[in-house]
């Protein structure tokens, strides 16, 4: 079955998605935030968002959403500034290297560029295109995906606060691989006030004709039992060597913040940053079975309200 029907399928059958497209071409534009994030949630879950009392992980990032509007945020979500924060935080030398930051697509001197690198948006998520060649046909599928994603209102299609003054542009990085030879995994740390509690590992991200899989894990390294958005993978997956190294960069950047997720990468050893997400999946993904969020919610301390904005 090819993409294009598994999304047709998908948007009939489940009603969080077709929320979630329709918002993305503007249907709700016209809602306050509470009011979307409200139908997003009820659509997503199938139970009402609550906000006065809010209990489960899920319900924590709405609230979030809506009542913790630090403006460092948009910085920290932004995937060019936020390397320079990270750099002065703790070094350079956890940073990817960067080749440049354009405004298009044709701003781009792709003589100037190695052979292999990826292609970044900086405003939003997903708009990722690892070039592992320079031919005509690579060239031409990044500039529908680069192009696509520049006209992409994240902050619109999920009310994530955070995105919703970022600059886009496009930036190009150093391609990295690890230890397996043909992917990156990532390894992504939910921290709270700087205390990284659970983690997961992503595998076969941007791997032809395979679902990305999860598998989350304690700070021990021991394999939780419960999915979230996609399968574990059902790999014996080791702990990496520099493992204490992650926790301790995750606990530094994370310190002052009631809840981010930091994604850290584990090349040969060697660690690098990632990004900063503050609302995990959009807070629209259910966990199975269904405990798991009350325990992950249980972790976040809210912040005092702020006020919101339209």
């Amino acid at each position: 079955m090819n993409t294009f029907i598994k999304k047709i399928k998908r948007f009939i059958s489940e009603k969080g998605y077709r929320t979630r497209v329709l918002a993305g071409k503007g249907f709700y534009k016209k809602m306050t935030d509470e009011q979307f994030l409200k139908k997003q949630f009820k659509d997503a879950h199938g139970y009402p968002l609550d906000l006065e009392n809010p209990k489960t992980y899920n319900e924590k990032l709405q609230w979030a959403k809506l009542y913790d509007r630090d403006p460092k945020y948009t910085a920290l979500v932004d995937k060019y500034e936020v390397k320079r924060i990270v750099a002065g935080l703790i070094g350079e030398e956890y940073v990817v290297k960067n080749y440049g930051v354009w405004n298009s697509f044709d701003e781009i001197d792709f003589d100037k560029l190695p052979d292999k690198f990826v292609l970044k948006c900086t405003h939003d998520s997903g708009g990722v295109f690892v070039c592992r060649d320079k031919s005509e046909k690579t060239l031409k599928a990044a500039r529908k995906k680069m192009e696509k994603h520049l006209k992409r209102d994240y902050y619109m299609e999920v009310r994530e606060y955070p995105y919703k003054d970022v600059e886009r542009r496009i930036i190009a990085e150093e391609y990295l691989i690890d230890e397996s030879g043909y992917e990156l995994k990532d390894y992504k740390f939910f921290c709270f006030d700087g205390v990284p509690e659970f983690m997961y590992v992503a595998l076969d991200r941007n791997v032809k004709g395979k679902e990305t899989k999860f598998d989350f894990y304690d700070m021990d390294f021991r394999l939780l039992p419960f999915t979230n958005g996609h399968p574990n993978s059902g790999k014996r997956i080791e702990k990496p060597a520099c493992f204490d190294e992650m926790k301790a960069v995750a606990a530094k950047l994370s310190k002052g913040i009631p809840h981010v997720r930091v994604d850290l990468y584990n090349v040969n050893g060697k660690v690098y940053f990632g990004e900063m997400t503050f609302s995990h999946m959009s807070g629209f993904t259910p966990f199975e079975p269904p405990e798991w969020d009350r325990i992950f919610g249980d972790m976040i301390v809210l912040p005092e309200r702020t006020e919101k904005t339209k």
